[in-house]
């Protein structure tokens, strides 16, 4: 039976040995969501527009939602900051939902072919990573109409996203391989995602939040990744360097078990399958 490696170094060695099959599902993938329709790859740019318009208009004019720290109190601001929040978030959900049927939905790869299972999570976050470019051009376009220029300290944002990536791919795999075991985890997930949204501070302040329960709400590790993103994007702050570093260590940590438990499990997928 074929030993597959499950050391740091491999998770490293596979993403770079396997890029360029990477880079082809995702472009794959990406030009498949759209395929058939009029509009096509415009979708991806529509969608985030629609959406900050729905957002601007629910939040600041029919409940009358303002943020108040930092940006003024108006609409704009409010969407604006909230959008931020939600361009992070749906990087993550996307990727998170999607993982529990990855390697169901690509059965064939696991029957057919010697093909390298572990790219699958890779393939589905690159999907989800172009289309929040798209959002984030979206945003930084609204952002110049209504602000200016961006705050400097929005260079600094790449950062902010490596414990997010390290931290959806650990997820991921760890839930690709539960899904072809336990075909109720796609369920579960969804339930999840939910009510991690809510749970996170992307509709509210995180000041909003009685000072007693704040401590809980940073057990969920979305949440100092979207305060970063706007202090970074929004409020012109640098970053939080010392509670950075646990996240991002945190984050490295849950990438690698991830990835061993998908590589020590995944030799009994085919028999599953």
């Amino acid at each position: 039976m074929q030993d597959f490696s499950s050391t740091p170094q491999e998770l490293a060695a596979s993403l770079y040995r396997n890029r360029a099959l990477i880079l082809t599902l995702v472009q794959r993938e990406v030009l498949g969501r759209y395929r058939g329709s009029i509009m096509g790859m415009l979708w991806s740019f529509f969608n985030p527009v629609l959406m900050l318009a729905v957002y601007t208009f629910v939040f600041s004019v029919v409940f009358q939602a303002r943020w108040g720290v930092g940006v003024g109190d108006s609409k704009a601001a409010f969407a604006l900051i909230m959008f931020a929040g939600m361009l992070v978030f749906n990087l993550f959900a996307e990727c998170i939902s999607r993982a529990p049927t990855l390697i169901l939905n690509n059965a064939s790869y696991v029957k057919k072919v010697v093909f390298p299972l572990e790219i699958l999570p890779w393939v589905s976050f690159g999907a989800a990573c172009f289309h929040a470019i798209i959002s984030l051009g979206v945003w930084v376009l609204f952002f110049l109409f209504v602000f200016g220029l961006p705050k400097p300290t929005m260079l600094l944002f790449p950062l902010v996203l490596l414990p997010l990536v390290l931290l959806t791919m650990g997820f991921s795999w760890l839930l690709a391989s539960l899904g072809v075991y336990l075909r109720d985890v796609a369920q579960i997930v969804g339930i999840v995602v939910t009510i991690c949204m809510f749970l996170t501070p992307i509709f509210y302040p995180l000041t909003a939040i009685p000072e007693a329960y704040r401590g809980a709400l940073y057990l969920n590790p979305l949440t100092l990744i979207i305060e970063q993103t706007r202090d970074l994007l929004i409020f012109g702050k640098g970053m939080a360097w010392k509670q950075y570093a646990v996240l991002t260590l945190s984050s490295a940590i849950i990438a690698w078990l991830g990835f061993a438990w998908f590589q020590k499990t995944r030799k009994g997928f085919a028999d599953v399958l």
